[in-house]
């Protein structure tokens, strides 16, 4: 069996420095849009092919650095401790999981814009919001409640879009602390209100 290949030291050098130059640049744009393959390349201090044929396309690289921002959280998750790791009871793991999801998009406000932005013509149509929108349809099938869990995932999931975050967040100057408690306030009440629906069907 052949061993697997390791990626050249200079291959992941500039990988890393193609990630830490596009971190800067959505850090500092006015707008996802403004940050091109050019811009990053120029940053990097590498050529614009060799971007090019490391992730494709302008797409292929936002989703290959969003992917590496959310390694922690993903990994949290997956095999982490409480209140984020597959251990937690369902009802406290939620809660977490929408706070993890929002403050990611707070600390990549316009990666992640252009993370959504990336989809063919919606964000609902990323690998990504998939992957987060099955993991909060199943807690929601763990808990009682109605069996509406497909909507109720979409509509707390829609409460973390990163063009909402982003609104409230950067237009309308609401603290860091103020949203992750009003979303924590919503979770709780989608929350509550599927309980009573799951009691009153039962009497």
């Amino acid at each position: 069996m052949t061993a697997e290949r390791k990626p050249r030291k200079d291959a992941v050098r500039n990988r890393a420095a193609v990630f830490t130059a596009a971190d800067t640049l959505f850090a500092r744009c006015g707008s996802p849009e403004e940050v091109t393959m050019a811009d990053i390349a120029a940053a990097a201090g590498v050529g614009k092919a060799t971007l090019f044929r490391a992730f494709g396309d302008r797409t292929g690289l936002i989703r290959a650095l969003s992917e590496a921002r959310l390694a922690p959280i993903r990994e949290a998750v997956e095999q982490g401790p409480e209140p984020l790791g597959p251990a937690t009871p369902p009802l406290e793991r939620l809660p977490a999981l929408l706070d993890a999801v929002l403050c990611f998009k707070l600390d990549n406000r316009h990666l992640a814009l252009a993370l959504e932005g990336s989809g063919a013509d919606s964000p609902y149509r990323t690998e990504h919001y998939d992957r987060w929108h099955a993991l909060v349809r199943d807690l929601l099938r763990s808990i009682p409640g109605p069996p509406d869990s497909d909507f109720t995932a979409h509509a707390l999931l829609a409460a973390t879009r990163a063009d909402l975050v982003a609104y409230l967040a950067g237009e309308k100057g609401v603290p860091r602390e103020e949203l992750r408690a009003q979303l924590a306030g919503f979770t709780a009440a989608v929350l509550d209100a599927r309980a009573r629906r799951a009691a009153g069907a039962g009497e």
